[in-house]
C-alpha cells in the first residue's frame, strides 16, 4: 500500500440526523442506553484529518486483545491542557454516522471521567470537545477499556499521551509515522512538480518511491508484530487489493481480469465476521462501494452480492442485522426503476424467514404485506389483468388492448402532479402514436366523481387515447396496481410485460426509444 493510498482520509459522514424511516422498512436498531437516538448535533465534528489522519487509520477493530484485565465496565480518563470548558463528550462511529453517547464535567483536579459498570463495545470512539466540536479518536476493545489519555486542547488529535493503553499508543505511532513520511513526500512532489531535467526528476521520482517503499515494510512489520491488536486490524482493513500480473494482451480483456480479481478479493483484508467492524467509520464506506460500484446494478445481480456480504457478517450478529436493515431501507427508498426487487428479495429471503427476529410484529407484517404487492409488478412480470369500461359502458380487458406498446396510466383530475404529467404524455403520444405505442388512461375516481374524469378529458383533449374507468371498484385495480399516489405509468410490451415504470412523463420519449431500439437491434440479431 502506497503513501498516496494510506493517506485517503475518509470525509466524515455532514448528515448527522436520524434516517427517514417510513412505515415499509425499520429503523436502524438503537446504539446505547442513554442518548443513543440522537446523533451529534452542535456542529458537524470539523475534519482536522490532514493533519492526523486519523479519519483514514481510524477504524477497525478487535475484541480479542493481549491478556484479560480485572476491572470490569468501562473507566476512561482525559486531561486536557487548556481546555476551559466544563463538559467533554464521547462519541462513536456506528454506521454511516456518528452519536453522542455521553456528557461529562470535570472533577475537582479537571479530569473527565467517562465510566459505566458495563464494557463498551470494541470500536474507535471520539473525545469531542465543544463548543467547536475538535475531537481526537481513541480504541476502545476488550482489554482496553480502563485507561487515561492526556493531550492539548488546542489540537487534541496530533499528539495524544496514554497511559495503560498500549494499542492506542501503537496506533498513534503509526499516524505520526504517516505524517513524517507524508510531510516528505509532499516536499519532493512540489519538487517534482517545479523541475525540468530529466536526471533530477528520475532522482526525485526514487525517492518518492522509496517512500512508498518505507510505509508498505512499516505496515507489514506493525502487522507482523502485532498481529492481534486493533491497530493492526486498522492497518491491514485500508490495504489495497494487490492485483498479480496477468498476460492478457487486449486493454479491455485485461481491465475486465482486473475487474474481477479485484471483486474477487475485495473483502481479503477486511474482516466481516468481526463485530467491532460496525463502529468504525470506513466499513460502511467499503460495504456501500462494493455493492454500489463494483457489480452490475442489475437487480438480481445486487440481491446476490447483498446475499454474499450478510453471509460474511452472520457471525458478528449486530453488524448483520445493521446491513440488513440497511439494504432494506435503501432498496425501499430508491428511485431508480426496477431496485424494488431487491426489496422484494429481501423481505422473502430474510423476513418472512424469521431471519429478523428483532422486528415487532405489526412491523413485520406491513414489510411482508408490503412485498406481495410489489412482487407482481415487478419489471419483468406479466402486468395484472383487469377489466373496466369505456365512458358509454363497454368492457375492456387490458391484455385484450392490442398494442406494440402499452401505455399504463393511472390518474386524477385533482391530482397538481397530473396536471403536469397529462400534456407531457399528450406531447408523447403525437409522437409516438404511428410506432405501435397506445395510452390506457385509467381514472383513479369512483360512482359520482366519474363525470368529472370524463369534463378532464374533454378539456384537455385527450380523448384519442383509451380511456377506461371502473365506478363500483369490482376490478380492484388500484390494489392490483399498488396505487397510493397518483400519477402512476407502466410501459408494457406486447404480451403486457412490464418493460418499465414509476416514470415522470417527461421521461417516456427517451424510454421507449431506448426500448425499441433494443428490440430492433434484437431482432437483427436472429
Amino acid at each position: 500500500m502506497g503513501l498516496d493510498q494510506v493517506l485517503l482520509a475518509q470525509k466524515f459522514s455532514q448528515n448527522l440526523k436520524s434516517m427517514d424511516i417510513c412505515d415499509v422498512y425499520e429503523k436502524i436498531p438503537s446504539l446505547t442506553k442513554r442518548d443513543s437516538n440522537h446523533a451529534i448535533r452542535q456542529r458537524t465534528i470539523k475534519s482536522q484529518l490532514m493533519k492526523v489522519f486519523t479519519s483514514l487509520v481510524l477504524v477497525l477493530f478487535t475484541c480479542t486483545l493481549l491478556a484479560g484485565q480485572s476491572e470490569t465496565g468501562y473507566h476512561i480518563q482525559v486531561q486536557l491542557e487548556g481546555y476551559d470548558q466544563e463538559q467533554l463528550f464521547l462519541g462513536q462511529h456506528y454506521g454511516d454516522k456518528q452519536y453522542l453517547l455521553d456528557t461529562v464535567v470535570a472533577d475537582s483536579k479537571g479530569i473527565f471521567h467517562f465510566q459505566g459498570d458495563e464494557p463498551k463495545e470494541c470500536g474507535v470512539y471520539l473525545i469531542i470537545l465543544p463548543p467547536d466540536n475538535r475531537y481526537f479518536q481513541i480504541l476502545l476493545t476488550e482489554q482496553e477499556q480502563h485507561f487515561s489519555a492526556h493531550t492539548n486542547a488546542a489540537d487534541p488529535g496530533k499528539d495524544p499521551h496514554f497511559t495503560q493503553a498500549p494499542d492506542n499508543e501503537l496506533f498513534y505511532k503509526y499516524i505520526h509515522f504517516l505524517e513524517d513520511q507524508k510531510t516528505e513526500a509532499t516536499r519532493l512532489q512540489e519538487l517534482l512538480d517545479k523541475e525540468e531535467n530529466e536526471k533530477k526528476k528520475e532522482k526525485l521520482t526514487e525517492e518518492r518511491n522509496a517512500i512508498d517503499e518505507k510505509v508498505k515494510t512499516f505496515q507489514a512489520d506493525l502487522i507482523h508484530k502485532y498481529p492481534n491488536t486493533l491497530t493492526s486490524l486498522i492497518v491491514k482493513a485500508n490495504l489495497p487489493t494487490e492485483l498479480p500480473e496477468f498476460d492478457e494482451q487486449d486493454e479491455k480483456e485485461l481491465q475486465m481480469k482486473r475487474w474481477l480479481y479485484s471483486k474477487a478479493h475485495y473483502f481479503d483484508n477486511l474482516d466481516l465476521e468481526n463485530p467491532c467492524m460496525l463502529r468504525t467509520p470506513f466499513l460502511f464506506q467499503k460495504v456501500d462501494q462494493y455493492v454500489q460500484k463494483m457489480v452490475i446494478q442489475h437487480p438480481d445481480t445486487i440481491s446476490k452480492t447483498i446475499d454474499e456480504v450478510l453471509e460474511k457478517m452472520k457471525p458478528a450478529e449486530e453488524t448483520f442485522k445493521f446491513y440488513l436493515i440497511h439494504f432494506l431501507g435503501f432498496y425501499a427508498r430508491s428511485n431508480i426503476v426496477g431496485m424494488d426487487a431487491v426489496y422484494v428479495h429481501l423481505v422473502e429471503k430474510y423476513y418472512a424467514t424469521g431471519q429478523a427476529p428483532w422486528t415487532e410484529e405489526e412491523q413485520l407484517n406491513k414489510i411482508i404485506d408490503n412485498a406481495k404487492a410489489l412482487k407482481p409488478l415487478l419489471i419483468g412480470k406479466i402486468a395484472p389483468d383487469i377489466q373496466l369500461q369505456t365512458r358509454d359502458g363497454q368492457a375492456v380487458r387490458l391484455h385484450e388492448v392490442d398494442a406494440e406498446y402499452t401505455v399504463l396510466y393511472f390518474w386524477r383530475y385533482d391530482c397538481g402532479h397530473c396536471k403536469k404529467t397529462t400534456p407531457e404524455i399528450k406531447a408523447f403520444y403525437e409522437k409516438f402514436k404511428d410506432k405501435g405505442v397506445k395510452v390506457v388512461a385509467i381514472c383513479a375516481k369512483f360512482s359520482d366523481e366519474l363525470p368529472d374524469c370524463w369534463k378532464y378529458i374533454d378539456e384537455n383533449e385527450i380523448g384519442d387515447w383509451l380511456h377506461l374507468v371502473d365506478p363500483y371498484h369490482r376490478s380492484r385495480f388500484m390494489t392490483l396496481y399498488n396505487i397510493k399516489t397518483t400519477p402512476q405509468i407502466y410501459v408494457l410490451d406486447r404480451n403486457k410485460e412490464i418493460l418499465s415504470k414509476r416514470l415522470g412523463g417527461d421521461q417516456l420519449e427517451e424510454v421507449i426509444d431506448k426500448i425499441i431500439e433494443m428490440r430492433e437491434k434484437e431482432n437483427q440479431d436472429k
